[in-house]
């Protein structure tokens, strides 16, 4: 059975915690502190540890170095979300904020080992292997799942002269997948045309791809090679073929049937040698069953097939983008290096960018721009990061209904089977409210005081009106 340890200080977190991962079949330990662990176990028997950012005595972060090969998973509060950034950059594994819902841990936990595991294979490849795999990530930034196997069917497809049908939403990066595929196949010394069906009007797309000949049309003064031939030996890559009115999808399929290609006004056809790839956001399944596409275009294209996957399922790799396009453009707009705070970190880890890769790139050189200080905050990312942390909140309620108000007293008698995203806020502020201003409850939590005025009134907590009087009386004394 896979070996947990809980290294955490608050005992109602800590005790919740295992009770989850027992549920799902780990055997798991627990720690309060660093030298406990130490002191009562053999760090390096586990398969992961999963320890709090801020403990008694050393912090959770020496326990990277401490564990050896064993992964470490930082737990944190939100106001402390750069520290567990650094903390990665210190050897961490991955890291999860408080309060986290129960699918992202057991998310987190299962992702980790089966990576873990992985790596650990990787290491038993030859050299020879593993320069391979070097090869292939370069250009793409990122070690998700979905990438790994996203690099994995580029080096299958790239030496082939198949036709690739790239899927995905907008700015998710089809056209550098694309092009990865064109440099790693044996056409990388010849040309990669890209056209981009939607930029072009439906009037002049044929002639734009197929060419014309002298005096085919008013205008036509001399002979014009077609994008299609100007690819001859190389690669096409046609973006958002979706758009490609019906009548060019019909010559598009004789070209790809044939091989061969005839200007506009002309009589003869010419072979040509092109390796063609394809890319839309749009079902074209869907489209051919409703007409709007052509069904024996679609089977045609649809020969090898890649999914990319959208921004906000690659994880971490979120963060590792932003960091990386911060460096570029502070260099490219001659700026100094500068850092993400706190909050623009999580905005930028909890955010569900609908634009994906492109819209996190226009974010940070915005940010970039405006940016005065050597850091920068959520607010010029254009991200409403409270906005942000309530839908979290709600969209782990759902459920809950109205029940939450009356187990509020409960919660801080007896912990729950299950410690949820409302059950942590509420056992928080009716622990530490006593002994807690409300700026420093707000701090803590990772909101504003607005935000968390606004959840007092949601789940009936009032503020302790009394130890604020006495704090106050005792100021006056």
């Amino acid at each position: 059975m896979t070996k947990l340890l809980i290294v955490e200080d608050e005992s109602v977190i800590r005790s919740a915690l295992k009770r989850l991962l027992e549920r799902n079949d780990y055997d798991v330990s627990e720690a309060g502190s660093v030298q406990e662990a130490e002191t009562s176990f053999d760090l390096q028997s586990f398969d992961l540890i999963i320890s709090d950012l801020r403990l008694p005595g050393a912090a959770g972060t020496t326990l990277i170095k401490k564990a050896g090969a064993v992964p470490v998973l930082i737990m944190t509060s939100y106001a402390s979300l750069k520290s567990a950034v650094d903390s990665m950059r210190m050897g961490a594994v991955d890291y999860i904020a408080k309060p986290f819902d129960h699918g992202d841990m057991i998310n987190a936990v299962e992702r980790i080992l089966k990576d873990n595991a992985e790596a650990n294979t990787k290491h038993k490849k030859s050299p020879q292997q593993l320069g391979q795999t070097t090869t292939r990530m370069d250009g793409f930034i990122g070690d998700c799942e979905a990438m790994q196997n996203l690099c994995d069917d580029i080096a299958k497809m790239a030496p082939t002269t198949s036709t690739v049908l790239i899927l995905g939403e907008t700015g998710t990066g089809k056209e550098m997948v694309a092009r990865s595929i064109h440099e790693q196949s044996h056409r990388a010394a010849q040309p990669m045309i890209s056209v981009n069906c939607a930029a072009i009007p439906e009037t002049l797309i044929e002639s734009e791809l197929f060419g014309y000949d002298k005096g085919a049309f008013t205008g036509a003064n001399a002979n014009r090679v077609g994008l299609i031939e100007a690819a001859d030996g190389g690669t096409l890559f046609l973006d958002e073929i979706g758009e490609l009115p019906m009548e060019a999808q019909a010559r598009l399929l004789r070209f790809i049937q044939e091989g061969e290609i005839r200007r506009i006004g002309a009589v003869q056809s010419r072979k040509v040698d092109v390796r063609l790839i394809c890319a839309t956001h749009r079902n074209l399944e869907r489209l051919s069953r409703e007409g709007k596409f052509r069904q024996d275009l679609f089977y045609r294209i649809n020969v090898l097939r890649v999914m990319l996957p959208p921004l906000r399922d690659r994880g971490k790799d979120i963060l590792h983008l932003a960091e990386h396009m911060l460096q570029h453009y502070c260099e490219k707009l001659g700026k100094p290096i500068k850092s993400l705070s706190p909050k623009a970190i999580q905005a930028i880890t909890t955010y569900q960018w609908p634009g994906n890769v492109r819209e996190l790139e226009h974010a940070i050189e915005r940010s970039v721009v405006l940016a005065e200080g050597e850091e920068i905050d959520n607010d010029l990312l254009g991200i409403d990061l409270e906005l942000v942390n309530v839908s979290r909140l709600r969209s782990s309620s759902t459920s809950s209904g109205s029940s939450n108000k009356t187990s509020i007293r409960a919660i801080a008698q007896d912990p729950p089977e299950d410690l949820s995203l409302e059950d942590y806020f509420q056992r928080f502020v009716l622990e530490h409210q006593d002994t807690m201003s409300e700026t420093e409850l707000a701090q803590k939590l990772g909101v504003s005081r607005k935000c968390l005025w606004e959840r007092r009134q949601r789940f009936g907590i009032p503020r302790a009106k009394a130890s604020s009087d006495k704090r106050v009386s005792s100021q006056k004394d």
